[in-house]
């Protein structure tokens, strides 16, 4: 798995970097971490915040475009302008709220939202899974309808194949496999099975309603007796909504030592949105992918 993520980091530092507006880095995790990923060659930061608050810290910015605003909405804002302008391909979140971020996002009236539902995409590298294991949506969609984790899913499977996963095998996660009209999850897993069987979703490989064992353990299959061609090797796990993976994801972070990386999709642009408390590995390594998504669009 090592292989894996160096071959993308090696990927995404190849060509010119993506221009990103870094949206109020006014802390040492987010103006570092946009400075880790402009050193390893992945983006072309614009700093979009206060700049007394941005000069104040104990970084280097003088390589860098300062967008002076005084505060955190009015970053959000500009930065969601600087796209519409041309000017950046990808957002990364600073020291502001996901809501304050993402409400400028999706403004009817100024913001970059597209037909596609935007969902977040944690990738996550764990020493007990022998790939990479993405898991969506534990960020932003509360309790997504069906329509909607149509996108989520489909956002994941682009991300995947961007990441060079061609055929992702994508679990739609319950608490059972077997269909049970007291468990809406597993309604909703069936029938977005079906909706890849007809090509509204496109790309993966889908499989549910699946436990969480089913879905990556070989040996839990294999006690279960269940013929699949995701179960035990998945490489997306749907959760059913946002407290479950949100729970699913920070248990493997934090307890299970796996490292966890973001970013959203759905938007006209990625955008890196990682937790407040992230480090500056996991913001440099998200803009990584960011760009890695971004390219794959041009082609």
């Amino acid at each position: 798995m090592a292989n894996f993520f160096d071959q993308l980091i090696n990927r995404a530092a190849q060509g010119e970097p993506l221009p990103t507006a870094i949206v109020h880095p006014v802390d040492s995790r987010s103006l570092g971490g946009a400075i880790a990923a402009a050193e390893a060659g992945f983006i072309e930061p614009i700093l979009v915040g206060p700049r007394a608050k941005i000069d104040a810290l104990s970084f280097d910015t003088s390589a860098f475009q300062i967008v002076d605003v005084p505060h955190s909405h009015a970053a959000a804002a500009r930065a969601v302008e600087l796209v519409h302008e041309g000017r950046v391909g990808a957002l990364m979140k600073g020291a502001l709220h996901t809501d304050e971020l993402l409400a400028e996002v999706v403004s009817g009236k100024t913001g970059i939202r597209t037909e596609r539902r935007v969902s977040h995409v944690f990738v996550m590298r764990s020493p007990a899974y022998n790939k990479p294991l993405l898991i969506t949506d534990a960020a932003i969609n509360v309790m997504p309808d069906l329509l909607a984790k149509r996108d989520i899913v489909q956002n994941a499977i682009d991300l995947a194949q961007a990441l060079g996963i061609n055929a992702p095998k994508v679990a739609i996660l319950s608490a059972t496999e077997e269909v049970n009209p007291r468990l809406p999850s597993t309604i909703d897993a069936a029938a977005l099975c079906k909706m890849a069987d007809r090509e509204q979703i496109t790309g993966g490989i889908l499989d549910g309603p699946l436990a969480f064992d089913i879905a990556v353990s070989p040996e839990a299959v294999e006690a279960k007796n269940l013929e699949s061609d995701v179960a035990g090797a998945a490489d997306i796990l749907v959760v059913p909504d946002l407290v479950a993976g949100n729970m699913l994801a920070k248990q493997l972070d934090y307890l299970g030592g796996a490292d966890a990386f973001g970013i959203a999709l759905g938007a006209q642009v990625p955008i890196i949105l990682t937790s407040r408390a992230d480090g500056t590995e996991e913001r440099k390594i998200s803009a990584a992918f960011a760009k890695l998504f971004a390219e794959r669009g041009k082609l």
